[in-house]
C-alpha cells in the first residue's frame, strides 16, 4: 500500500515531537537555485518532506514513500519483470515525476549528482541512499536544466541530510504481511557539532521477504478470466507433429494427451481445436522478490577557518535479490542447428525439436495414447515427432525437475565528495567541489542451451555423454522425455498426473545439464568536478541587493559491461558453440534458448558546462530570477544553451503568484550511442519473445520548453497553493514502440500486411520461424531514436490546515493532488510506416507504447490529531481509474470456442484505500508507533497484464500492519 501522502507539508510541530529533528525553512541548501541562503517559498514549486514527516507517517519505505507521491507515475520499485522496462531491474527504485521516465528525473544527494544505474532504463537507484541520515526531500516540480544540467527535463528531488542532528537515534520496524514472513529495518544515526567540528553518520539495513504471486487469490486465475494472466502457448506439455525419416510432417499438430489434466488449456489455431496448450507460468513467480539491502554514510566537516569549511563524505550501498523467481525454463526460439539433427533431414523438415521413436518417453507415450503415434502414414514409417519452434521448451507445469531456476541481482554503490565552502568576504561565497560515484550491478539468470536439448531429445543428453563415439540411451547417453508422461505433477497446484510414467521421467542429472547461466554485469562511474562563486552585488534594488551565482562543471561518465561465458558473443557466438566449438557462423545469435547474447561495451564521456544565475528583488514584493546553463557534449551530439526565468510577487500579505519559463534538455546517453544492442522480452502475440533494442549513433539531445504558473495563499493555520504546469518536449529519446509496429504489420488478423511491398521494411524488422504472421515471431529488432513530441500539462494542488487547542489539542488536516490535463503524444513512424498515431496518454495504460501508465487524477489527504505524547493521523489515498487502450486483448478469442470477447479489465478501475499511524512517546526520547495499512484490505484494480495489476501504479500486499520504535540518546 503505498504510504501517507508525502507531498504533504503538514504542521511541523506536533504532540509527539520527532526524534530526527525537522531542518529550518532557512537551511542554507535551496533546491532550484544556486543562490545559497534563498528563502524556500521562492518562486520555484517545491514541495518539501522533513525527517519528522516522515516518521508521522509511520517511516515508509523508499517504495512506499515514491509510489504515494500524486506528481509521479510509473514508479519502479515493486517486481514486474514482464515490463521492459523494469526487466533486470528488481531491488532497483527510481523515481519518475509526470510519468515522463525516471530518465528525465534528475536526483541528487546534498544538491550533488549521484550515477545511473547500467540496467536497461538508466535510473539512480534511490534504495541505496542513506535514508538514515536524510533530514528533508525536497522535490523540485519544474524543470531545472539552466541551474543542474542535463536530465532535469521533469524535476529535481534532491534528498538533504539532516546537519542539525545531535547525539544518536536507533530506529527499527517490523511490517506483518499475509502470505510473507514480513518486511524489517534496523538503522542508526549519529551526530555531532561542536568546536569546528560536525560529523553525520550512519547505518540502515532493511529486509523485504517474498510474496509469491500463489500467495494472492486475485493474481493468478483462468484463461477466460484473463488470457494474459502469464500463460503461454509456448509450454509444457505443448503440441507435436508426427514426422518421416526427413523431418517432413506426416500428419498435423497433435496436443499432449496431458495438457488438460496437469492444469493446461486446450486453444485453437485458425479454427482447427486442440492446436496449442496455454501453459500458466505465473505460479513460479513472485510479487515481491526477497531483498536484502544496507546503507552506510559518513559526513565529516572541519572548520579550516571560522569562514571556510572542508567537507568530506563517503557514502557505501549494497543490495541483493538472492532469489529472482521465473519460469522453470524459457520457450525456446531459435532451432537447433543442423549439427544436432539428422543427417537425413531435409528441406521440407518442420522446423523444430526432433524426437526419434527411440526415445523412451516416445514409445511409453504412443503405448498409452494410440493413435496419437502413428508408425506409419501411407506406407511410410513414422520416424519420430517434431516439437515446433516456437511452442516448445523443456520444462513448464511440472517444474523444473530438481533443477534450481531462479535467478539474482546484487548491487553495490560506492561514492565520495570533497568539498571547500565559504565566504571569500561579506558579499562573497565560494563552492569549490569533487564527486565519484561507481555503481555495479550484477545480475544471472538460468537459462539452456538450445544444442543440448535437441542432443538430449535424441539420446546424446547428459554431462557424461561422449556424443561422438557414445550410443544414445547407453552408458552416460540419456534421452530428454519431452512428453507429459514425465511429469509427475502439476509444480504448482499439485494436481497429479494420470499419465505420469515413472520409467520414463527425466533425470535431474540430465535436467542440470541443459542449463547455464546468462550472467551480466555493467558498471557506471561519474567523476564531477565543480566550481562556483556567489553572493550579493553592489547593485541595490528597491527590494535588496541584487544576487548572483556563477561558475563551471566538467563530468566524466563511464560505462562497462560484460557477461558470463554463455551469453558474451565473443566467447560464445554460435548456437553449436557449446557443444562443437564452432567460432564461425552468420549470423551470431549465441547458444541461449530464451535471454539473448550480448558483447562487452566500454564507453566514456565528457561534458563541460558554464551556468549563472542573478537574483533581482525588483520590490520588497516582487523577485525576478534569471538562470541560464550551457553544456558542451563534444563530438557528433554538440553542445546546448538553456536559459530560465522565474517570478514571485507577493501581492498581498495573504497571497502570492509565481510562475516560470524555461528550457531544458537531456542528452543521450554515451551508452546509446555506440554500437551494440540488448535483448528485452515483451509478448508479441500469445507469448513472450526476443526484442533487441540497438544504439544508435546519430541521436540528438532531448529539448524542453517548460512553463509554469502557480499561486500560494497562507492565512492563519492556513496554507494552499495551486501550480498549473507545461511541458513541450522534443526529439525525446526512446526505442520504437513494440505494440504500434506489431499493430501495424498484423493487424486484427495476425497477419494483415505480410508481405505487403510497403510495409517490406517493417517486416524486415521481424524474424520469423515460419510464414509472416504474429504467432510466428521468433526475433523482433527496434532501435533508439529520436521520436515523437510530447506536450504534457495539468495543476497540482496542495493544502494544509493547522489548528492549535482544539480539544486540548492539535489538529491537522490536508489535501494534495495532481490533475494531468493531457499528455499528447505526436505520430511515430518506424521503416516509413506509422506504427503509432498521434495520442493523448492521460487516463490511459499505455502498455507497449512510449509512455507510463497516466492516471488522470491522484491524491490523498490526512487528518492527524494530537495531545500530549499521543499522535494519530488517518490518510486516504486515491488513484483515479484508467483505460487500456490496446485492441488486440479485447478482440474475439477465436482460440476459445464461440470467440468470445473477453472485455473485463479494459476499464481499470479508481483505487481508494485508508491508511491509520499512531505515534506515541512513553518517555522522553523514546516513540512507539503503529500502522495499519489499507485499512480495507482492498486488491489492486483488475489490469489484462501478468500479474492481473498494473505494478508500476497499484500495489499487491493487501492490509499490512506495522509496529516500529525510535529512540534517542
Amino acid at each position: 500500500m503505498p504510504a501517507p501522502a508525502p507531498s504533504i507539508t503538514p504542521p511541523q510541530s506536533t504532540a509527539v515531537q520527532p526524534p530526527l529533528d525537522d531542518q529550518a525553512a532557512a537551511d542554507i541548501i535551496v533546491t532550484g537555485s544556486l543562490i545559497r541562503g534563498q528563502r524556500e517559498d521562492s518562486a520555484l514549486p517545491v514541495d518539501v518532506i522533513t525527517a519528522g514527516e516522515l516518521q508521522r507517517q509511520g517511516s515508509p519505505s523508499v517504495v512506499e514513500l515514491l509510489k504515494a507521491l500524486p506528481v509521479a507515475n510509473g514508479t519502479l520499485g515493486d517486481s514486474n519483470q514482464f515490463d521492459n522496462r523494469s526487466q533486470g531491474a528488481e531491488g532497483i527504485a527510481s523515481i519518475n515525476l509526470r510519468g515522463l521516465g525516471p530518465s528525465r528525473t534528475l536526483v541528487l544527494l546534498n544538491s550533488r549528482r549521484l550515477v545511473r544505474a547500467g540496467n536497461g532504463v538508466p535510473t539512480v537507484d534511490v534504495n541505496l541512499l542513506p535514508l538514515a541520515a536524510i533530514g528533508r526531500i525536497d522535490i523540485l516540480k519544474d524543470g531545472a536544466a539552466a541551474t543542474y544540467g542535463s536530465d532535469a527535463i521533469a524535476g529535481v528531488v534532491n534528498f538533504i541530510t539532516n546537519r542539525s542532528l545531535k547525539g544518536l537515534v536507533v530506529s527499527g520496524d517490523y511490517k506483518g504481511i499475509k502470505g510473507s514472513n514480513g518486511d524489517w529495518t534496523a538503522s542508526a544515526a549519529f551526530g555531532h557539532n561542536q568546536d569546528g567540528l560536525r560529523v553525520l553518520g550512519s547505518f540502515g539495513f532493511q529486509h523485504r521477504s517474498e510474496l509469491m504471486v500463489t500467495d494472492r487469490d486475485f493474481a493468478i486465475g483462468s484463461y477466460t478470466n484473463n488470457p494474459e494472466n502469464g500463460f503461454t502457448q509456448s509450454g509444457n506439455p505443448g503440441v507435436f507433429l508426427p514426422v518421416f525419416g526427413n523431418g517432413a510432417p506426416a500428419a498435423g499438430l497433435r496436443l499432449d494427451a496431458g495438457c488438460v489434466p496437469l492444469g493446461g488449456v486446450a486453444l485453437s489455431n485458425n479454427g482447427v481445436p486442440n492446436q496449442r496448450c496455454a501453459n500458466q507460468y505465473l505460479g513460479f513467480n513472485a510479487l515481491t522478490d526477497t531483498e536484502n539491502r544496507l546503507q552506510a554514510y559518513l559526513e565529516v566537516g572541519v572548520d579550516v577557518t571560522p569562514d571556510i569549511e572542508l567537507e568530506v563524505t563517503a557514502l557505501y550501498g549494497w543490495s541483493e535479490v538472492p532469489h529472482q523467481r521465473s519460469s522453470p525454463s524459457y520457450a525456446i526460439l531459435q532451432r537447433p542447428s543442423a549439427y544436432t539433427l539428422p543427417g537425413s533431414f531435409g528441406a521440407t523438415a518442420q522446423a523444430g525439436f526432433f524426437v526419434p521413436a527411440s526415445n523412451p518417453g516416445y514409445a511409453a507415450y504412443a503405448a498409452a495414447n494410440p493413435g496419437a503415434l502413428p508408425t506409419s502414414v501411407a506406407g511410410i514409417p513414422v520416424a519420430g515427432a517434431t516439437f515446433p519452434a516456437l511452442l516448445f521448451r523443456p520444462f513448464l507445469l511440472g517444474g523444473a525437475n530438481g533443477v534450481d531456476s531462479s535467478g539474482w541481482r546484487e548491487s553495490e554503490s560506492i561514492r565520495f565528495t570533497g568539498a571547500l565552502t565559504g565566504a571569500l568576504n561579506d558579499a562573497l561565497n565560494f563552492d569549490v567541489s569533487g564527486m565519484y560515484h561507481r555503481y555495479t550491478r550484477q545480475t544471472m539468470n538460468m537459462d539452456t542451451i538450445v544444442d543440448r536439448v535437441q542432443l538430449g531429445l535424441r539420446g546424446f543428453g547428459g554431462p557424461d555423454c561422449n556424443r561422438i563415439t557414445g550410443t544414445a540411451g547407453t552408458g552416460g547417453c540419456q534421452f530428454l522425455n519431452p512428453f507429459s508422461n514425465a511429469i509427475e505433477r502439476n509444480a504448482v497446484t499439485g494436481v497429479a498426473n494420470p499419465g505420469y510414467n515413472a520409467a520414463v521421467a527425466n533425470s535431474p542429472e540430465l535436467s542440470r545439464w541443459l542449463y547455464e547461466q546468462s550472467r551480466s554485469s555493467f558498471v557506471t562511474q561519474l567523476f564531477v568536478a565543480e566550481a562556483s562563486v556567489s553572493g550579493r552585488t553592489p547593485i541595490t534594488l528597491p527590494g535588496g541587493d541584487l544576487s548572483f551565482a556563477v561558475g563551471g562543471q566538467y563530468r566524466r561518465e563511464s560505462y562497462d559491461s560484460n557477461y558470463g561465458a554463455f551469453n558474451n558473443l565473443d566467447i560464445t557466438p554460435c548456437l553449436d558453440t557449446p557443444v562443437t566449438g564452432n567460432l564461425t557462423c552468420s549470423p551470431q545469435p549465441g547458444p541461449l534458448a530464451y535471454l539473448g547474447s550480448s558483447r562487452p561495451l566500454s564507453v566514456r564521456g565528457d561534458v563541460y558546462a558554464l551556468f549563472a544565475e542573478v537574483r533581482a528583488p525588483i520590490l520588497d514584493t516582487l523577485d525576478l530570477q534569471l538562470a541560464a546553463r550551457y553544456e558542451d557534449y563534444g563530438g557528433g551530439v554538440g553542445s546546448t544553451f538553456n536559459p530560465k526565468a522565474t517570478l514571485r510577487w507577493q501581492t498581498t500579505d495573504w497571497l502570492a503568484l509565481r510562475g516560470s519559463v524555461g528550457t531544458t534538455f537531456r542528452g543521450p546517453p554515451d551508452t546509446l550511442l555506440q554500437d551494440g544492442f540488448v535483448t528485452s522480452l515483451q509478448v508479441i502475440g500469445s507469448s513472450s519473445r526476443a526484442v533487441r533494442v540497438y544504439n544508435n549513433a546519430n541521436l540528438r539531445p532531448e529539448k524542453a520548453t517548460n512553463y509554469s504558473a502557480g499561486a500560494i495563499i497562507k492565512t492563519g493555520g492556513l496554507s494552499v497553493s495551486v501550480d498549473y504546469f507545461r511541458y513541450e518536449l522534443t526529439d525525446l529519446i526512446g526505442a520504437d514502440p513494440v505494440s504500434g509496429m506489431t499493430n501495424a504489420l498484423f493487424g486484427a488478423s495476425g497477419s494483415a500486411n505480410c508481405n505487403n511491398p510497403a510495409f517490406a521494411a517493417l517486416q524486415a524488422r521481424f524474424t520469423f520461424d515460419g510464414a509472416c504472421g504474429i504467432n510466428n515471431v521468433a526475433r523482433l529488432d527496434t532501435y533508439y531514436l529520436n521520436g515523437a513530441k510530447v506536450t504534457n500539462s495539468g495543476l497540482d494542488f496542495l493544502a494544509n490546515y493547522d489548528q492549535e487547542d482544539v480539544l486540548g489539542g492539535r489538529l491537522g488536516l490536508g489535501v494534495t493532488a495532481t490533475y494531468v490535463i493531457d499528455y499528447k503524444t505526436s505520430d511515430l513512424v518506424v521503416e516509413n510506416v506509422l506504427v503509432q498515431p498521434a495520442f493523448d496518454a492521460v487516463g490511459k495504460l499505455n502498455y507497449q507504447t512510449s509512455a507510463y501508465p497516466i492516471p488522470r487524477w491522484r491524491g490523498q489527504a490526512y487528518a492527524q490529531f494530537g495531545v500530549d505524547r499521543v499522535d494519530a493521523r488517518f490518510t486516504f489515498n486515491y488513484i483515479d481509474g484508467y483505460v487500456d487502450q490496446r485492441a488486440l486483448p479485447f478482440a474475439p478469442r477465436r482460440e476459445l470456442p464461440g470467440a468470445p470477447v473477453i472485455a473485463r479489465g479494459q476499464r481499470i478501475s479508481d483505487w481508494a484505500t485508508v491508511d491509520f499511524t499512531l505515534r506515541v512517546e512513553p518517555i522522553d526520547g523514546t516513540t512507539v508507533s503503529f500502522s495499519m495499512l489499507n485499512i480495507t484490505d482492498r486488491d489492486p484494480s483488475f489490469a489484462r497484464l501478468d500479474l492481473n495489476y498494473d505494478p508500476f501504479t497499484g500495489n499487491a500486499l493487501g492490509r499490512q500492519w506495522k509496529v516500529g520504535v525510535t529512540k534517542k540518546f
